[in-house]
């Protein structure tokens, strides 16, 4: 299992916001927006908005959460995979 973020800001900004929380996994950047346009999660304020879509290894999309929450999003994340891969 992989797992990565993805944001509009640039490489810079990603690489001190995960250096500033200690993450170890990838924050990919979207600086152009363009992945966002295509997935649909661009707002109209030029931000995205924070879903998670579980991709499975086949490329295909198994599942979106578009109601996302900071608090709660690590538990949330395991039990989508639990129920996804069960």
């Amino acid at each position: 299992m992989k797992f990565f973020a993805a944001s509009v800001d640039t490489v810079e900004t990603n690489t001190k916001f995960a250096a500033s929380l200690g993450i170890d996994y990838p924050i990919l950047s979207d600086s152009t927006k363009d992945v966002a346009r295509a997935y649909g999660v661009l707002a109209p304020s030029g931000y995205a908005s924070r879903w998670t879509f579980y991709i499975g290894a086949d490329g295909r999309i198994l599942d979106i959460d578009k109601s996302v929450s900071a608090g709660s999003h690590g538990g949330d994340m395991v039990a989508r995979l639990t129920a996804l891969t069960s």
